[in-house]
């Protein structure tokens, strides 16, 4: 047999498949991504377009008129994230672990009932949670009247204290049924083999979640938290349709999709600034980057070397 014979035929069925995929996520992804930072390099001097190299990113970091609200706004965003983390995700395995019970009546209505809000528009859920927290004409003070706990009631949505704390748990409420299907998903593909000889073992309930189930879930419960730090820093609408582009009180809930916002197109009298608006898109990108990094090759790489 020739050499020429031995050689593979190149598969033109598995580019012309790939091809219009392929296509379409440079078009609407790779191609902006690209187009941001190099806009991120250039400012705008006399209505010309002016290479400066990293000025954009020195001003956003070390300039009193821009770091101030960056850095205000990173630290905001970064409690968005922790209050997903260590408040939706534990709930969304609880309420997973408690609708996968086999015994469970009516299991499919309550996974649909806590579903739902994540397909509601952010507006939508922003302006409702804004009327229903209202001290003016929202049924939240009746309602803790109602039950006793008036006194616990305060406009939280207009103190700097509590803004950001509130729409991030209006947030958690909205998507909590997220994590709560993915990990239902992983818990019904574990083996029924693996369970029952737990069960011959007398590890059983709550036993059996934590010394079995909770271990082989770990990847998927992995994922969730990777997914839940790209959405929030990733996150705008929610903020917006409840505080606008202003995110007050006080910048008091201004995240980083928010400062972008108004840098990039501008707002009120501030005039749009595309140059440092991309270049805080691209700290944007960097700051999500590195946490995915982080996640693929240390924490996933841990997680596979306990799996296996």
């Amino acid at each position: 047999m020739t050499k020429h014979q031995n050689k593979p035929k190149f598969r033109w069925h598995i580019v012309i498949f790939l091809a219009p995929a392929v296509l379409v996520y440079s078009a609407i992804m790779i191609f902006p991504l690209f187009a941001t930072l190099r806009l991120a390099l250039f400012t705008e001097i006399d209505q010309e377009r002016v290479f400066v190299g990293l000025q954009n990113f020195r001003a956003l970091f070390g300039d009193a008129v821009w770091s101030d609200q960056f850095w205000n706004a990173l630290g905001n965003n970064f409690w968005f994230f922790v209050i997903h983390m260590l408040v939706q995700n534990p709930i969304g395995i609880a309420l997973a672990a408690i609708l996968s019970h086999p015994r469970l009546r009516y299991a499919a209505f309550y996974r649909s009932a806590i579903f739902i809000p994540t397909i509601l528009s952010f507006v939508i859920v922003g302006f409702a949670w804004k009327l229903i927290l209202s001290p003016i004409w929202g049924i939240a003070p009746g309602m803790l009247d109602a039950v006793g706990l008036k006194s616990l009631y305060a406009p939280w949505l207009g103190k700097q204290e509590y803004a950001l704390t509130t729409l991030s748990l209006v947030s958690v409420w909205q998507f909590v049924g997220i994590p709560m299907m993915l990990i239902y998903a992983a818990l019904l593909s574990i083996p029924d083999e693996i369970l029952e000889a737990a069960e011959v073992e007398g590890i059983t309930g709550m036993s059996a979640f934590w010394k079995i189930k909770l271990p082989l879930i770990l990847p998927s419960i992995g994922i969730i938290s990777i997914l839940t730090f790209v959405a929030n820093f990733n996150a705008f609408d929610l903020i917006y349709a409840a505080q606008g582009a202003l995110a007050g009180p006080d910048f008091s809930t201004d995240i980083l999709g928010t400062f972008m916002y108004r840098t990039f197109f501008g707002f009120q009298l501030q005039l749009g600034d595309p140059h440092m608006g991309s270049a805080i898109a691209s700290a944007m990108f960097a700051i999500i980057l590195i946490g995915v990094c982080i996640y693929l090759f240390g924490i996933q790489s841990r997680m596979r070397r306990y799996q296996f």
